[in-house]
């Protein structure tokens, strides 16, 4: 065993399953498993639907039934549109997503590299945030699975190695290395994020607070397996289930009852893949709950088929004793764990909007044809009225009129706009979102304009602060958790070091958790700071002009505001090049004195601190008479630096045009405008149509 065993604490991979107390108390979880999952039927069937109108499915419950069949994608448009906006504010451009506070004071810039590897390696933007937000949006919940994978691989490089002759040494000028191929094996290892559909979750009691509050008060998160054959082999290769226990899986393959809720199939059917007729699936409830193990309630991993078909009984397997899956509503309903779908409250207007736009499209096909009215007792022989070119009629033209149907599309056309601007409403989606909309005949002003993308910043805060706060901050304490867990080698990543370094590769051994560390997700914050750098501007200049003996006690020092604000600017890979840390290192002016009084020529440093300098020299040039004039020299650079620092305080704060303000330096607590009415180049956006300080910045598709 991996683990010391002893009589109260079992090890983490030892199989229960065999044990008749821990079987009694997995049965009666399970049965409360299975009837938790037959109470939330009418869910799981409503969510299916409203993946149907997320797919622009036309639905039974539509009204008219005519001859087109078409759907307007308002649902889809709204929720990728909603997706976009929210997945730019949770990923800022500078690539730094993550803050990490360490309990003694410190930053730790190892951890936070290491994190920031780990949301690049798992793709955690496009693989999971993407597709979460979607659930989110279509299913009311967000659910992830946080795990740890190991991958082999057998790799093969090349390897230089000197020529080896037996019983003779070859001489060094002759040796030339031989190409020699090498095999070995080499380990991936990473966190896994897995994005849950909400129809195979199952929290209990359905009132609990979080996962975590559920598991506490003796309740169980559940999340539905199907696995292959395949998938059981491997399983049983790992020892997640016992061999003897493999063939109990045969009887549980290709159980209707819980397939027909797959969300994944209905989603698979609208990109146009087949599930059907493949392949049996072996439904499996992996079950996370507390039972008494040795007479101690302990967190335990269950495979569960149904019945009686206990596959495995095991301890958590992770060190920080946790269950992995993450839950948050995007909507908080009190006393309710999940949450209501943002589309159940348009899915009446889609089904709306879907029938007038097929009666609209089935009378534009009868508007399309004329209809040709005539009087068949004068003009027995009607039937010859073909439409062709250069037809001829055999009739009394004054008895033969055209008519034309109405062109009932057009208002059928104005209802479904209407409809599309209520949906869009209601999931707070502005044209600014949707491509090709921001055009129109009512033109906004830009009060109006400013107006709405402030209502927008503070809708998207609001709704990204949800995800970051109850699914992204705690992944993060879950990942570390696994590395220090399951990582043993050090490991070369990119890091970006001290503030205003160049990137630079760092080695990262592996973590240790004997200090309490405090993470954060950083993206919201950080896509906001393009609303605060025009208050961080005037606040610098405030605090600039306030002289040091306003602030007894204290020391203004404006680097760390400068560094993150030019980082903000210009990103992560320009911005040390902007502004960066100065490497160099003053040296001790009891250094100095020694080299000094032996006649080299020491250069002043602009960090250096000129009084103390002054005075240590002073002493040194009255004890040894300066024999080669060196110190004498020296002092009076320090000097000059001096005098230069003293100009160039004088040099800070002043009103406009006031004596000794540089040029382009506003006053204190004013900010940089440029002049009035200056022409700009050819082509370029006009500052009125450009957006508002701190307003999304929205990629075009």
């Amino acid at each position: 065993m991996d683990e010391e065993e002893t009589a109260s604490a079992p090890s983490r991979d030892k199989e229960l399953a065999g044990l008749k107390a821990i079987r009694e108390q997995v049965l009666k979880v399970g049965q409360a498993v299975e009837k938790g999952f037959d109470k939330q039927k009418d869910r799981m069937e409503a969510n299916l639907d409203y993946w149907g109108f997320y797919s622009s499915i036309l639905s039974p419950r539509q009204f008219y039934n005519g001859t087109s069949q078409l759907s307007v994608p308002f649902i889809h448009d709204a929720v990728e549109a909603r997706k976009t906006r929210f997945s730019n504010q949770l990923f800022p451009t500078n690539g730094r997503c993550v803050e990490v506070t360490a309990e003694n004071g410190e930053n730790p810039h190892a951890t936070v590299a290491l994190l920031e590897h780990y949301i690049r390696v798992c793709k955690l933007k496009t693989q999971v945030v993407n597709p979460l937000l979607v659930n989110g949006d279509v299913e009311g919940h967000y659910h992830i699975y946080v795990g740890w994978e190991e991958d082999r691989r057998n790799v093969t490089r090349k390897e230089q190695k000197p020529v080896e002759v037996e019983g003779m040494e070859v001489p060094a000028e002759i040796e030339e290395p031989v190409e020699d191929m090498v095999d070995e094996e080499v380990i991936d290892s990473g966190p896994s994020i897995e994005v849950l559909a909400d129809n195979d979750v199952l929290v209990l009691p359905a009132n609990a607070r979080d996962t975590d509050h559920a598991i506490r008060v003796g309740g169980s998160v559940t999340v539905l397996r199907r696995w292959s054959k395949e998938e059981i082999k491997r399983r049983r290769d790992i020892g997640d289930i016992d061999a003897s226990v493999a063939k109990a899986m045969e009887e549980a393959m290709g159980r209707k009852d819980l397939d027909k809720y797959n969300a994944d199939k209905s989603k698979a059917g609208a990109a146009g893949i087949r599930v059907e007729g493949g392949d049996k699936i072996a439904c499996v409830y992996e079950i996370w709950t507390r039972i008494k193990v040795k007479g101690e309630r302990r967190l335990v991993r269950i495979y569960w088929a149904g019945k009686d078909a206990i596959l495995s009984v095991k301890l958590c397997p992770y060190w920080c004793d946790r269950q992995p899956v993450i839950s948050s509503p995007v909507a908080k309903v009190s006393g309710v764990f999940k949450g209501t779908s943002q589309l159940a409250p348009i899915v009446d207007f889609q089904i709306a909007a879907n029938d007038a736009l097929n009666e609209g499209f089935d009378s534009a096909h009868f508007s399309a044809m004329p209809i040709i009215m005539t009087d068949p007792a004068k003009n027995p022989k009607y039937s010859s009225l073909v439409l062709n070119m250069a037809a001829i009629w055999p009739v009394d033209p004054n008895t033969t009129q055209f008519a034309k149907f109405p062109e009932m599309w057009k208002d059928c056309l104005e209802r479904v706009m209407e409809i599309r601007a209520q949906i869009f409403q209601t999931l707070g989606v502005n044209p600014s979102m949707i491509p090709g909309t921001t055009g129109g005949k009512q033109k906004k002003n830009q009060a109006e304009i400013a107006q709405e993308q402030q209502v927008d910043l503070l809708m998207t805060a609001e709704a990204v602060e949800v995800l970051e706060e109850n699914i992204l901050t705690p992944l993060l304490t879950r990942i570390l958790e696994y590395d220090h867990q399951f990582r043993n080698d050090a490991m070369l990543i990119r890091s970006y070091g001290e503030v205003g370094r160049q990137v630079v590769m760092e080695t990262i051994e592996p973590q240790q958790i004997n200090r309490r560390y405090e993470f954060t997700w950083f993206g919201v914050e950080a896509s906001r700071n393009a609303a605060q750098m025009q208050q961080q501007i005037a606040g610098l200049n405030v605090l600039r002009g306030i002289p040091p003996q306003q602030y007894p006690g204290y020391k203004l020092n404006l680097a760390p505001v400068m560094v993150q604000m030019v980082q903000n600017l210009f990103g992560p890979r320009l911005g040390p090049l902007v502004f960066s840390e100065e490497q160099a290192i003053t040296v001790d002016p009891a250094i100095e004195n020694d080299m000094l009084i032996h006649g080299f020529d020491v250069k002043t440093h602009a960090g250096d601190d000129d009084m103390a300098h002054l005075q240590a020299h002073m002493r040194a040039m009255q004890e040894t008479m300066d024999p080669h004039g060196t110190i004498r020299k020296h002092m009076g650079e320090h000097q000059h630096q001096l005098q230069q620092k003293m100009m160039a305080q004088q040099m800070q704060g002043g009103g406009g045009g006031a004596p000794g303000q540089a040029p382009g330096v506003p006053q204190a607590g004013g900010q940089v405008t440029g002049p009035q009415s200056q022409p700009g180049a050819p082509g370029s956006i006009h500052p009125d149509q450009l957006n508002a300080a701190g307003a999304p910045q929205m990629p075009r598709k």
